[in-house]
This record gives C-alpha cells, structure tokens and sequence, in this order.
C-alpha cells in the first residue's frame, strides 16, 4: 500500500501547532509549514483558560507551562478612580476543571513544547521561511503551494489542509470565503514591563480590567513582566502613538514612578471582530485566527483557537480512520457557533463595560458586576461562560 499523504497545515502558532500534536500523537502523518524563519517567540496571548489546560493535559504539558507561567486564581473589574469593583475567584470552577484558574504564559512556550513532544516522530516534517501561496484541492487530495522569500515555490501534496495561517490567512482567501465583521476603532497598544504593579496599587489582581470612561486601560501580570494595553486613538499617527515621552506620560499616569518605566517590548495594532462563514470546504479547514478574529479582552481568541484544534483534530482523525468527510462539517457548524455567540459577545461586552462613558450606563454595569460576585450562583455561572467552560459544554446541542 502506497504511504498515505500527510495531512498539511499552514501557520506554526499555538493553533497549527495543537491539531499537529494530535494528529501526530494518533499516527496521522503531518507537515507543517511557517512563514518565520523559526516558531515565533513575540509576545502574544499570554492567557490559557482552565479548559485549555484541561485539553493540553493529553501532551504531558502543563506542568512545565504552570511551572513556567503565573498561577491567577483571581481576576477583577476595576473602576480607575475608585479602585475594585468585581474579583472573580476562580476558585469557585473547582467542581468543574481540574485546573481553576487563569494561566499567564507566553504562547511560544506552548509551540516550543509541541515541537520538542513531536521531535522524534518520523512523520512530522516542518518547513520553515516558507509562506502559504495557494490551495487547490480535488477528490483525492490537496495541493498547497508554497512561497520562499526568493520567490521560488513549491507544490506540497496533502490528504487535507488546515488553514492556521493567521488573521491573514492565505488559505482563508484562496478558499473565498466571506470574513464578515467589523473593525474596532480604536488602536490597541501593548507595552511590557518589569515594573510591580501589584506593589503600588492596593487590591490589584494579576488579570485586571480598569473601567474608566476617559481612558480604561488593562494590566496583565506574567512571571518576569506586567503587560499593558491602552486604547489608542487611531487618527494619531505611529510615530505619536509610539513616542516614548507619550508612552512614558500614559504610564506615569497609571502610577507615579519617579524611576520612569522600563520598557520590554511595545506593539500597536488594528483589532477586528470577524469570523469566516465557512470553517470548512471540502478537505480544507480554518482554525483560530484564519476563522475567526476578536479583540483581546477576556483572552477568548488563542483559547478559541485551540478548542478549534482539538474539535477538528478529532473529528479529522475519526475521517482518517474511516468516518465520512461529511464529518468535517459538523466542526464547522460547532465552532463557528462558538466563535459567533461566545467569542465574540463575551468581548465585546467587556470592551462595553470598559468603555462606557455615560455616567447612568456605567454604574448600572458596575452594579450588575457586584451584584453577580455578591450571588453563588450567578458568580458561578459567569465564571463557567467567561473561561469558556460553558461553551465546550453546549457544543454537543449544535447538530
């Protein structure tokens, strides 16, 4: 019998990286192939939610991720003048996860994990410095076409194709499918530093959002660096944005450091809120960014991502063993339903809340988030929708 073809998948991140690991770990012949010239190592999503590290358990990974990473089993809304108005004890999902808390830890850890679990597999091959250029695809397979930086390309020859190419995924657009949605107005600027955070403002939790209706702002602490991100007028141009006196001025406003701030890295860019009408064509599949995009507030879009994999990876290795394609679909139809009702709306109403200027509409959200911590039940059930729990759970209603 002729050696099967492998199954191809475009993009080398948290997502790309999962489905490889699974498919792999049941003896699915992979290749993966990244545009870097190595596993990108920037500073990304950084939040891991307790039933993502629930699914990583199948890698033998969590471990060294917590041990590499921040333990928060609290996470607050904050008023910016006043100070707490809601902390959520993660403590409460015990019942439900083996893992009740929130995970800071940079994603590249995870990819590089993966890598190092699929090293000695003879059936995994990488491409690296080589960027998805197109996709063609027949009853019998699939033909992803490859692009070096000198412009020479190559035809890669697949079973099926896993577009985890990113938001702007080459898969997603030689498939055509819709990517229907919006733009953010504002720019988000992240900056890192080493500065503590939680020693100068009293009650500070280490996943904090700060409601304010001039400027909110959000602090995430990981084990070596706080990350911050500002909205960010989006007339201004980058090199106002990016100023270091302007960077400086947003910070000192944060808190009072006669030091001045060191900083790790900054970043701005454009937030979207989009998600793909279609997950899946025919042997073709769209995962994590490449299906679906949202702003970062709740940490909902490398967890997302990642619940694609595994959703995909395993209805894909049931095709693989003999299932009908047909199957595929039904991942499509699952996870876009997640991305379109819990993604998406769980982020947006953060930003909501954070953003909202009239006084009445802010003390009715603020009201509503002590109200819901204040209650067992509701605060329990917020927990369940905010991790994402409750979204694994509904899954199996989607046909």
């Amino acid at each position: 019998m002729p050696k099967p073809l492998p199954v191809l998948i475009a993009g080398a991140g948290p997502v790309g990286m999962v489905a490889a690991a699974y498919l792999a770990g049941e003896g699915i012949p992979v290749t993966i192939v990244e545009q870097a010239e190595e596993l990108p190592s920037d500073l990304r999503a950084s939040t891991f939610h307790p039933p993502t590290l629930d699914m990583l358990r199948r890698f033998g990974v969590v471990e060294a991720l917590v041990e590499q990473g921040l333990v928060c089993p609290h996470w607050q809304f904050r008023d910016r003048q006043t100070g707490p108005i809601a902390t959520f004890d993660m403590g409460r999902l015990s019942g439900d996860t083996d893992h009740p808390y929130r995970l800071q830890c940079e994603q590249w850890r995870l990819t590089r994990m993966l890598r190092d679990r699929m090293a000695a597999n003879p059936d995994v091959t990488f491409f690296y410095d080589a960027r998805a250029a197109d996709v063609a695809q027949d009853a019998d397979g699939v033909t992803l076409t490859i692009e070096r930086p000198d412009g020479s390309r190559e035809a890669l020859q697949g079973s099926y194709l896993i577009g985890a190419d990113g938001a702007r995924s080459a898969v997603r657009r030689a498939l055509g499918v819709e990517f229907r949605g919006q733009t953010i107005p504002e720019i988000f600027l992240t900056l890192s530093t080493p500065f503590p955070f939680h020693e100068a403002i009293p009650d500070l939790a280490d996943i904090s959002y700060i409601s304010d209706p001039e400027e909110w702002y959000v602090l995430l602490r990981t084990r070596s660096l706080w990350r911050v991100l500002f909205p960010t007028d989006a007339s201004q141009s980058e090199d106002s944005m990016m100023d270091p006196a302007r960077i400086e001025a947003r910070l000192q406003a944060v808190v009072a450091n006669p030091a001045g701030f060191t900083l790790g890295h900054r970043t701005a860019y454009r937030v979207h809120e989009r998600v793909v009408d279609e997950y899946a064509q025919g042997r073709v599949f769209l995962a994590g960014d490449a299906a679906h995009i949202n702003n970062p507030l709740g940490g909902m879009g490398m967890n997302g991502g990642i619940h694609d994999a595994f959703n995909l990876a395993e209805k894909l290795t049931a095709v693989w063993k003999g299932a009908g394609l047909a199957t595929m679909g039904r991942y499509g139809r699952q996870r876009r339903k997640v991305a379109l009702d819990v993604v998406q709306q769980q982020a947006l109403r953060n930003r909501q809340i954070l953003n909202q200027r009239d006084p009445a509409a802010r003390a009715a959200y603020h009201d509503e988030l002590r109200a819901t911590v204040a209650d067992p039940a509701r605060h329990h059930a917020y927990l369940l929708r905010s991790s994402m729990i409750q979204s694994l759970r509904d899954l199996e209603a989607v046909a």
